[in-house]
């Protein structure tokens, strides 16, 4: 679980602020939204593969 503490003269926004980044840098909303929809295994494999092509085509691009 993931917590916040208020420290010393510190406003409520900023704590709010270094809540979220915390909830970011854990992935745990990108995990929620991920279980909100059943994908097939195949689906995944497709979209996986897809994601790799366009890594390796940025890649290709900033190597010559």
């Amino acid at each position: 679980m993931i917590g916040v503490k208020v420290k010393d003269n510190e406003s409520v926004d900023r704590a709010i602020n270094r809540f979220k980044k915390l909830i970011t840098r854990s992935r745990i909303l990108m995990e929620y939204k991920e279980r909100q929809q059943y994908t097939k295994p195949s689906e995944e494999k497709r979209e996986a593969l897809k994601k790799s092509v366009r890594e390796e085509r940025r890649r290709q691009r900033y190597n010559y």
